[in-house]
């Protein structure tokens, strides 16, 4: 989440929210361009244009230019943060027609017009700030004077009283919106760095997802080589497989009819010592003993 400094610096001065449609005027002071066109409106009668935070005037009215590196970050801080509803603060001194306040006077305690702005007195005693600034919050917490200046050393803002008599006497101060100017720019250096960064870490993202893309393509390459590699395999075995089981039938055939002719030929012995079995036990069973001797002989 971004800091709360970065988020204040990506604020419109006028409205007091994140950038919408966000553009450059002056010295290049950012506002949304609702709130520029506004008050450049309210600026047409007198002739005279002027930015709104450091009052550089123009004759004509100024071009409104983005930065788009700027929008997008502020765009994107703004879609993280919860979103003020500021409301509108109008000109102390305009009080026929409520006009817009451009400023408000911490001194005086009034809201200012741009108008009125250019009357009043410009002194340090009178300290400008955004419009509906609360006085409170910028008095001192010890004085209960105005903070004017900012001690370097202290970081801190403070007051006249502080820097005269009190704990920041003899430090190096600044005036406010030197310091605020000083600070703006260092962040400005750290938002140009952190964008730098991430369009960086962007284009690794790229570069890593690019990376991915190549490996799951190669990986499925790889698994379908070795799927082919397995199934022709597996083709071959069952080739393998069909004919050596063709082999082993075939030499059971064989020798199974080989068997078969052996046991016909045996059988076609055991056959005949049958019959001459029977023959012989008929002849011990005879009591002729002629036919058991073979029948009358010749003589001699």
């Amino acid at each position: 989440m971004a800091s709360a400094n970065l988020v204040d610096e990506l604020l419109c001065s006028i409205c007091l929210s994140t950038f919408t449609d966000h553009v450059t005027l002056g010295r290049e002071h950012n506002y949304s361009r609702g709130c520029s066109d506004r008050v450049l409106n309210t600026q047409e009668k007198p002739g005279v244009y002027s930015c709104a935070k450091c009052r550089e005037e123009f004759q004509q009215r100024p071009a409104q230019t983005q930065n788009m590196s700027l929008q997008k970050v502020s765009e994107n801080i703004g879609s993280t943060q919860p979103q003020k509803e500021v409301p509108e603060i109008y000109c102390t001194y305009c009080l026929h027609s409520p006009v817009p306040a451009v400023r408000s006077c911490l001194h005086c305690e009034a809201s200012l017009c741009d108008s009125h702005l250019k009357a009043h007195k410009n002194s340090e005693e009178h300290v400008l700030t955004e419009p509906g600034t609360s006085i409170e919050n910028r008095r001192c917490s010890v004085h209960k004077e105005l903070l004017k200046y900012y001690c370097t050393e202290d970081a801190i803002c403070i007051c006249v009283s502080c820097t005269l008599a009190g704990e920041h006497r003899g430090h190096q101060v600044e005036m406010l919106d030197e310091a605020s100017e000083k600070k703006k720019k260092n962040l400005r250096n750290v938002l140009q760095n952190l964008i730098t960064k991430r369009e960086d870490t962007e284009e690794r993202v790229l570069s890593v997802e690019e990376r991915r893309r190549k490996a799951q393509e190669k990986a499925a390459e790889e698994a379908e080589r070795v799927t082919a590699l397995f199934t022709d395999i597996v083709k071959r075995l069952d080739g393998l497989k069909k004919r050596i089981l063709s082999e082993i039938s075939m030499k059971e055939t064989l020798l199974s009819q080989s068997l078969s002719d052996v046991i016909e030929t045996l059988k076609e012995k055991k056959d005949e010592l049958s019959r001459k079995m029977r023959h012989i036990e008929e002849l011990c069973n005879m009591a002729d003993p002629l036919t058991v001797l073979g029948g009358p002989g010749t003589g001699g």
